[in-house]
């Protein structure tokens, strides 16, 4: 049975850019990353320029937030690889050292004339609009517009990997987790006072790139139907194949002459594939329907996502 692929982030709209021309020399840097923190960047790229591209950017904005996004983690060169690839829980003098990633990676890119421009991505992509953030515990007024586009796209692909979607089924559940974030909450109640009433109505990201977000994933989902609808068309034409192998064996069955027999079994031959044979195409063909049940269930829930992802407000 052929496998069903579906790219989790749909990359239609990055490749609308000529992107690689402008990108080769500060790309050649994700190839010195690990291969969990390459994926990380390039997923994070990606939705940060389709985000851009709901928020109406301009092409030069676009470009260059998706060229920060590519870079934004590059200060994990740094992070020693035991605490980088740690599979456990950092402890508090770890994380401490993680956090330096965004320091590290500015570092880096102020030291480098072709890749200073986009020194801001990887300093600020953990600052907070209401100051909890880091390295430096900037507000709202004090982020570039850039590193909080980044920062929604972060914390979305951050959780997708942790919670090891392979689809979009219960991804609302994860916009709702984002939705937490774009709130404001108790963490003003321990700032000063001149803080707290400045930021006291801003969350920790962007609503309005969390917003774009949302239709991204929309557009994600839209595109993971359209793969589950291709792929029960693909299911249906093995299944209306293998019914007629299963007429024609009725008949073989029904056939008194051995030539009328052997007639309809060459038949059926003929319509086996991938390994099919006249003792087990009975049971390709149960699974082949069993799959379509199945995708048919999953083509729904997300139809369903899509109506809960509309409804949801920041």
């Amino acid at each position: 049975m052929k496998k069903l692929d579906i790219d989790f982030y749909n990359s239609t709209n990055l490749k609308s850019y000529n992107l690689d021309a402008v990108m080769k020399y500060q790309l050649s840097m994700l190839d010195r990353m690990d291969v969990f923190t390459r994926r990380h960047s390039e997923n994070v790229a990606n939705l940060v320029c389709r985000i851009c591209e709901y928020l109406h950017c301009s092409k030069v904005f676009t470009i260059h937030a998706t060229i920060c996004a590519y870079l934004h983690d590059v200060g994990k060169l740094f992070v020693p690889p035991e605490i980088l690839n740690k599979p456990g829980r950092l402890t508090e003098e770890e994380y401490n050292i993680m956090k330096k990633h965004t320091t590290f990676g500015y570092d880096m890119c102020m030291k480098d004339l072709k890749l200073r421009p986009y020194s801001d991505g990887a300093l600020y992509h953990h600052e907070a609009l209401n100051g909890s953030g880091y390295p430096q515990g900037l507000t709202k007024k004090d982020i570039p517009y850039v590193a909080q586009i980044i920062r929604v796209a972060d914390e979305y692909d951050a959780i997708v990997t942790k919670r090891q979607y392979k689809t979009h089924v219960n991804i609302s559940e994860t916009l709702k987790d984002l939705i937490k974030d774009a709130k404001p909450t108790d963490y003003m109640k321990t700032v000063a006072l001149d803080v707290v009433r400045e930021n006291y109505k801003v969350g920790k990201i962007n609503p309005k790139a969390l917003k774009a977000l949302f239709k991204v994933v929309i557009d994600d989902t839209l595109y993971e139907i359209s793969c589950v609808i291709d792929y029960i068309n693909y299911l249906n034409e093995q299944i209306h194949r293998l019914e007629k192998i299963e007429k024609y064996a009725l008949k073989a069955q029904k056939a008194k002459k051995d030539k009328d027999k052997d007639y309809y079994r060459e038949g059926m031959r003929m319509l086996f594939e991938n390994g099919e044979d006249f003792d087990n195409y009975t049971q390709v063909l149960d699974e082949y329907r069993i799959a379509v049940i199945t995708r048919e269930d999953v083509k729904d829930k997300l139809y369903n996502e899509i109506k809960i992802i509309k409804k949801l407000r920041i």
